[in-house]
């Protein structure tokens, strides 16, 4: 598809994203719902993108209803009682980045059925314009906030856990602080105010960006530090002794939690939850779309991707880092945190990113698929990327599906063989790239 990535559509703002992409879109959604919610991140572009929309919408004779200013999650649950969501976000993304992502009323992201249905719609222009009696309207949708951290305080144990929340300055400012304190938690809030620039940090919750909340927690000798992304899908955290815990541990934390029998994750998934699963563990494609469908048709009890989202299949299809962030403080009412993760088996692993230009995307993948399919391994999957499985361990090479980055994941059993697979991995990507 040329339009949608593996999480909505998105890119640089006055690029690939213009006003006039989004009115398609609204137009696209419009022609297929006659009730819509919309909603948006903190992005600078926020406005511009669902006052389009909302035109695009409305021109179909749809009606267009905004709940403002709210993280993902939020969005995807109040939509429950429309045909569907649009949620204006890049989510992880750098500030000059905006998008749309697409929610079902159960809270599932749009399937690929329903992308291929969009990307048709839109680059066809494939809908049909209400006359002057029958435009749509733009409402007010309200309580969505709200209704969130209810269902989140239904549904977990309450805690008096200390707290040091980073939001990034991104759209959970609104609700994770609330919900936390509302669920009995100490709460020392960073980056807790709504800015487009993210002036803190950039939006995506990796480790080095979160240096300052690793340096708090341990200044402050809280039970955990909790970071979200731009809008709310993702959460990573550090235990109490400032180590980071990146979303490969966390996935296998809350399958533990949960007592979780089959689990859903993508090829990028360490190979613990192999060890951990007494079921089975679903591979899928990078993207909680994916994740979300193979929930639903495997009945699965929990799924989610080492970027940190996290899928409770009882709560919603959506990923919620507000409710795992929330899971997580309760969870230390068991014990310490750094013990849990210690339980946990951990293998070594590299990650990392290599970019190039949109333009020369087609001859990578080319390239890539030459190299890998004449690597000697045990096993090569390619459901996304490709995936060589080696007696030692594993990497996978893949084209991010929301960015000009080329992306590696290595994991080995042992140190002594992560270097060495990591060598191989990175001779195959710059043969590539060159």
């Amino acid at each position: 598809m040329s339009l949608f990535g593996s999480s909505g559509i998105r890119g640089v703002v006055g690029q690939a994203i213009t006003p006039e992409l989004a009115i398609n879109i609204g137009a696209a959604v419009g022609s297929l719902g006659r009730e819509v919610l919309l909603a948006k991140d903190t992005r600078t572009s926020g406005d511009m993108m669902v006052n389009a929309l909302c035109a695009g919408i409305t021109s179909t004779g749809a009606n267009a209803s905004y709940a403002g200013m709210v993280p993902t999650p939020t969005l995807a649950r109040a939509a429950e009682s429309y045909d569907c969501g649009l949620m204006v976000t890049a989510s992880h993304n750098p500030p000059e980045y905006n998008g749309v992502k697409m929610w079902n009323p159960d809270g599932s992201a749009f399937d690929s059925a329903q992308m291929r249905q969009m990307e048709s719609l839109i680059e066809g222009r494939g809908y049909r314009l209400a006359d002057w009696r029958g435009v749509g309207r733009c409402l007010a949708h309200t309580g969505a906030i709200e209704n969130h951290i209810s269902a989140v305080l239904d549904s977990v144990e309450a805690t008096d856990a200390d707290v040091i929340l980073d939001c990034g300055c991104g759209a959970t400012a609104s609700v994770s602080p609330v919900m936390l304190r509302r669920l009995g938690c100490s709460v020392l809030g960073i980056n807790c105010h709504p800015d487009g620039y993210f002036p803190g940090r950039m939006p995506e919750p990796t480790e080095e960006n979160l240096a300052i909340l690793k340096q708090l927690v341990l200044q402050k000798k809280v039970d955990v530090g909790i970071a979200h992304d731009g809008d709310g899908d993702r959460m990573v955290a550090f235990d109490e002794k400032g180590r980071f815990i990146d979303g490969d541990r966390l996935l296998a934390l809350f399958t533990v939690f949960l007592g979780a029998k089959n689990v859903v994750a993508p090829v990028d998934a360490s190979m613990v939850l192999d060890d951990l699963v007494k079921g089975k563990v679903v591979r899928t494609r990078v993207g909680d779309v994916y994740v979300a469908e193979a929930l639903k048709a495997s009945g699965a009890e929990f799924g989610g991707e080492p970027s940190g989202t996290f899928i409770f299949p009882d709560e919603t299809y959506c990923p919620d880092g507000i409710y795992a962030a929330a899971l997580l403080a309760s969870m230390t009412e068991e014990g310490k945190l750094s013990q849990m993760v210690d339980d946990v088996p951990r293998y070594p692993v590299s990650r990392g990113s290599y970019p190039f230009e949109a333009k020369n995307r087609k001859r990578l993948e080319s390239k890539l698929e030459k190299a890998m399919r004449s690597l000697r391994c045990l096993e090569l999957v390619t459901v996304d990327g490709y995936r060589a499985q080696f007696e030692d361990g594993w990497f996978l090479i893949r084209l991010s599906g929301t960015e000009p980055k080329l992306r590696l994941t290595v994991e080995a059993r042992k140190d002594k063989d992560l270097k060495g697979l990591v060598s191989k991995a990175d001779k195959v990507v710059r043969e590539c790239l060159r």
